[in-house]
Order: C-alpha cells, then structure tokens, then sequence
C-alpha cells in the first residue's frame, strides 16, 4: 500500500459497504495554461452536456444533496453543476480545474490534495458530537455525530459535507496530488472510480504525473 490507509469500525458500522476511493498522482507540476488542455475541457464539456448524460450526473448530485441536507448543508455540487451547464468549467490552476471536471464529468464528491502536507496515516471515520476542526480559511468545524469525516494522525482533515481543510490545499510548489472521493448512500463504485480516473488521466497528461497508486475500498 503507497498511502497508508484505514477505515475505522465506526465507518463501518454506520456506513457498511460505502464506496471510498483515493489516487495519488506524483511528479506532478501546476503550469498555467499548458497546451491542449482548453481543447481537453471543452471535450469533456460537450460529452457531460449531453442530455442522457448530464440526467444521470444530475441525479447523483440530487443523491449527494439530500445526504448533506440530512445534516442540515447544501451541496456545493449543486451550484456548481448549474455554473458548468451554463458557463463551462471554472478556471483556477490545473490542479483544482481537474478537481471540478472529475467532479462534475462523474457526478460525484472529489477533494484535491497536496500529500505531502498530511501528517501521518489517513482514515476514513464517522465523527463524534461535537468534534472541532479548521476548514478553508480557518474557520471552525464542529461535527454532528455520524459526519463522514477524514483524518491524519494529527486532525480531522475534511468534513464530508462542510468542506476541507487549508492545511492540504494544493499550491504552486505541490508536486505529489492526493484526490480522495466520498460515496453517498445509492452512489455505486463505479462512479467513483470514473471520476478517479479522469483525475488522474488528466494529470497525466497535462502536469506530467505519475499515477502511484489507485484504490477504491
């Protein structure tokens, strides 16, 4: 195993038989603009558009937002999906627009990493009551009992449905990518496996990544 992994008995218990998938991409870079991906983008684009398709995607998001509203959270998938359909995939840096084209290509919940910024074996867990932690831009986190969340050694690292943290954003200088994908209940494997693989496809071809590793538990 290249990313030492767990899911814990509590995940098990409350979640049993959920699908997790995880790809580590490394020697990666972050150009800006490299040749060919805008013509990669608007492929995809034309391909997630169509209507048999984008029904399906559409479905699973609506699977993945009535999860999030039984904790009392909206989906970003949602919104996002509704931007991609109207105005094309969002430009940030290669790495995040993959994050997005994975997400939306596959109808599924993606978080885009830098590894080398956690801090000891990764879990997959379901929260306690209460539990605190610091999403994107520090802001606190307090879990409800039965969250899915993500761990190093050290802290929660995601809240499935409040967001990640600021600690494993990737930057400029990240070179080694993890992308992790949560199932919801009625979300089949396959789709997290699809939306992995377009990860790592794309980093690939475009950041010159090396694809270490490929799990789906």
């Amino acid at each position: 195993m290249v990313v030492p992994f767990s899911i814990s008995k509590a995940y098990h218990d409350r979640y049993p038989g959920l699908p997790f998938g995880l790809t580590l991409i490394s020697n990666c870079r972050n150009p800006v603009n490299p040749a060919g991906f805008d013509d990669y983008k608007r492929t995809l684009l034309r391909r997630m558009r169509k209507r048999e398709t984008l029904a399906q995607i559409t479905e699973r998001i609506n699977t993945y937002d009535r999860f999030f509203k039984e904790f009392g959270y909206e989906c970003p998938l949602t919104k996002h999906l509704k931007r991609t359909v109207n105005s094309g995939f969002p430009r940030y840096n290669l790495m995040v627009d993959t994050h997005f084209m994975a997400e939306m290509c596959a109808g599924i919940l993606v978080a885009v990493t830098d590894y080398d910024r956690f801090e000891g074996p990764l879990m997959l867990d379901s929260a306690q009551e209460g539990e605190r932690c610091r999403g994107m831009g520090g802001r606190e986190l307090k879990t409800q009992e039965g969250e899915i969340v993500f761990r190093d050694e050290k802290e929660i690292v995601c809240v499935l449905a409040q967001g990640a943290d600021e600690k494993t954003r990737v930057s400029e200088e990240t070179t080694r990518v993890l992308f992790y994908a949560y199932a919801v209940p009625e979300i089949e494997g396959r789709f997290i496996q699809e939306g992995l693989a377009l990860a790592g496809e794309t980093l690939g071809r475009f950041a010159g990544g090396t694809i270490e590793e490929t799990v789906l538990y």
